[in-house]
């Protein structure tokens, strides 16, 4: 495909194409809106792009994003030992923080098994999880990845790796969203509703 720009412009294009979700239309639509914006705007947000790479890497324990070797979450000797919830991706830490429900420790895999884009257990931090389990004496993992078919193969490898491991090993659960209604429920969201069903007191 022959391109339509030259230059700084289709440069930029291609740049932001290639970030995740946005297409062709859409890089194309961001290039001429950050060449429309005052100088100082394109700037504060190159500045902010330079800084979060110069400054924030990946904590050295949990792989939870971090400005210092360590991460808050793994500094904090408030935290409940023992317990270590793995998530795919650092936004999903934050989205369980948010909740005030977990207080242990997390892991971030950088990811999830999906053997169509050539992510296999090599390419996620499962070693370095299985490396935390006898120095931390950790009793309990809880699995946290997404109720996704990759997350679903994640959860089922992880779980294979770790049962004989003499940990228990818990999967977050999944089901109806409160206030939702059952008819817009999707078959495997009901299912897990059934499956996952408890009594009442």
């Amino acid at each position: 495909m022959s391109q339509a720009y030259e230059g700084p412009i289709q440069d930029l294009i291609d740049e932001l194409g290639r970030l995740p979700g946005i297409g062709p239309k859409s890089a194309q639509r961001l290039a001429f809106h950050l060449l429309k914006v005052p100088a100082a705007d394109a700037m504060r947000l190159a500045d902010a792009i330079s800084e979060v790479k110069r400054r924030v890497s990946f904590c050295s324990r949990c792989f939870n994003v971090s400005e210092h070797e360590i991460c808050a979450l793994c500094s904090d000797s408030r935290r409940e030992d023992g317990v270590i919830c793995v998530v795919e991706e650092p936004r999903d830490v934050v989205a369980l923080e948010r909740t005030g429900e977990f207080r242990g420790r997390y892991h971030v895999l950088q990811g999830a098994l999906n053997p169509l884009e050539g992510v296999g257990p090599d390419r996620l931090k499962v070693k370095e999880l299985l490396a935390r389990l006898d120095p931390e004496s950790i009793t309990e993992v809880i699995i946290c990845t997404n109720p996704n078919i990759e997350g679903e193969a994640t959860a089922m490898y992880l779980g294979r790796l770790l049962k004989p491991l003499g940990v228990a090993v818990s999967r977050l659960a999944s089901g109806l969203p409160v206030g939702g209604d059952l008819e817009y429920a999707d078959e495997l969201t009901l299912g897990r509703a059934i499956e996952q069903r408890r009594s009442l007191d």
